[in-house]
């Protein structure tokens, strides 16, 4: 049975979006244990749920919080979380809370994978191809990277790809500022000499940020600098498209006449590029399995969060990267 501790209380919506989702799940999921770590009052709904263990905190980190400051809150959700995680042995976490103190407690409690280097944050992103996903990892663990970091963020998004979608060789590139192989900056230039000269890795050359999400990528290595832009700058992107598009259809009777000939197809654009349908990113590289939710995840984003720590915990990743590694 897969134990994931979850900290119900972190992220902008708390436990209102954390509880509809856990609900949500447990009605379809049957074989997995949660530790629900939060304040008393409120997770006590969950008391008459089978599989399901109540850990009590008294704050929670705030988003803006200083990472090291909010190690030292051990009444905290998050740092009750991660001592019931460690304390325990179980699977993974989950918070939506601060993102750089769950990274510097996954980095400092959790502790990397001997052989690792960096651990890196990893998802996936929609693309021109149907249900095709591209994973693109480094996005925003690390500010700095050495060419040997990269090239183990492709080991790493490898094994990820692999087991998130069955693909057995996925496609590895290098986000850069041109395909050309002596295109960047010297760590660019220099993990590209040693991307392409590890055989174990299917690598395919440098990309730019414009192609990612034409789906022709599988794993797409950056440093964590860069990728925290281009995730940015992509979900910038599909809000300010969505925005426009809605603009469009309101111009006047005509447009909101094609609107209902076309509202199928526009629902099915949208749900394809909303992030909620990922719900989170995983720290991978640690020896424990550590996501990221959304820090203004509703119950839709959480719940997909839960299901994704759920299916790389029964893939067994941590294990087999050790392997890998």
């Amino acid at each position: 049975m897969v134990n994931i501790v979850i900290d119900m209380m972190g992220g902008d919506n708390g436990f209102k979006a954390t509880s509809e989702a856990v609900k949500t799940f447990l009605e379809n999921n049957n074989d997995t244990f949660l530790t629900l770590v939060g304040n008393k009052e409120d997770i006590e709904i969950f008391k008459d749920y089978k599989n399901v263990k109540l850990v009590e905190s008294e704050t929670v980190v705030k988003m803006d919080a200083d990472p090291m400051a909010a190690l030292k809150d051990t009444k905290s959700s998050l740092m009750v979380a991660v001592k019931e995680l460690l304390d325990n042995n179980y699977d993974a976490i989950i918070s939506a809370g601060s993102t750089g103190a769950l990274l510097t407690a996954g980095i400092f409690k959790v502790k990397r994978i001997e052989g690792i280097k960096r651990p890196g944050l990893i998802t996936s992103f929609p693309t021109l191809l149907g249900d095709k996903k591209t994973v693109v990892i480094d996005l925003g663990a690390n500010l700095v990277n050495t060419s040997e970091e990269l090239h183990q963020f492709a080991k790493l998004g490898k094994i990820y790809y692999s087991l998130a979608y069955k693909v057995e060789k996925p496609t590895v590139y290098q986000l850069n500022n041109g395909t050309e192989e002596e295109k960047g900056r010297d760590i660019n230039k220099e993990a590209f000499e040693l991307l392409k000269n590890d055989e174990s890795i299917n690598f395919c050359g440098n990309i730019e940020a414009r192609d990612v999400l034409s789906g022709s990528a599988d794993v797409v290595v950056t440093d964590g600098f860069s990728g925290n832009i281009f995730l940015k700058a992509t979900e910038g992107g599909v809000k300010a498209m969505s925005k426009l598009l809605k603009e469009a259809f309101k111009k006047n009777v005509a447009t909101m006449i094609g609107y209902l000939f076309l509202r199928g197809a526009v629902k099915d654009l949208k749900a394809k590029m909303d992030y909620k349908n990922v719900g989170g990113a995983m720290l991978i590289g640690l020896n424990k399995i550590v996501v990221k939710a959304h820090g203004n995840s509703d119950p839709q984003s959480f719940l997909s969060a839960i299901n994704l720590t759920k299916k790389l915990a029964e893939q067994n990743i941590v294990e087999k990267i050790k392997g890998e590694i």
